[in-house]
């Protein structure tokens, strides 16, 4: 396993969309494996595949408290099948480092996907889950936690953001 760099907007590989995973080769779990350490490393609770480059659709999300065990759930090929409700849920991205945003979501899904082994599975979701699945499957589409918000917030952590990248690129 391998901790991954993970992807800062405004890098534009995060706008690209994800292709489905053909087939669960050894180099499949592979990348979940990195992803999911990736993850922890962070720390974050969710991780797309296009957060570090790789075009798959996959992500790897654990929502456990740091007092409880793992719950490292790998989805590969999700889609949501139905969504309820409305809920308004804090959100941060560890592409987007230091924002904290307001992003509203539907409050349960059911999500179809596979596991790490390629067996097909739903799962029904709520709270930060289905908050998470949401979050993660818009990555998968190159859709951002940024494109979700107000006109002016998006303004200011785009310049945040950019701001960022200039300063990192200009100390290497």
């Amino acid at each position: 396993m391998a901790v991954r760099t993970i992807l800062h907007y405004p890098d534009p590989r995060l706008r690209e969309k994800a292709r489905p995973v053909a087939e669960i080769t050894p180099a499949i779990k592979q990348l979940v494996d990195d992803m999911a350490e990736t993850m922890y490393a962070a720390p974050g609770v969710g991780l797309a595949a296009t957060q570090i480059g790789e075009p798959h659709r996959i992500f790897v999300i654990d929502t456990a408290n740091e007092d409880e065990p793992s719950q490292l759930r790998v989805f590969i090929n999700p889609e949501i099948v139905q969504r309820d409700g409305e809920v308004t849920w804090e959100e941060g991205c560890l592409s987007f480092p230091g924002v904290v945003e307001e992003i509203d979501r539907a409050s349960k899904v059911r999500v179809r996907a596979m596991d790490r082994e390629g067996k097909v599975f739903e799962l029904d979701a709520d709270g930060l889950l289905a908050v998470a699945v949401q979050h993660e499957l818009d990555h998968l589409e190159g859709v951002l936690m940024i494109d979700r918000m107000g006109a002016l917030k998006k303004r200011i952590v785009d310049r945040k953001m950019r701001r960022r990248a200039e300063t990192r690129a200009s100390a290497r």
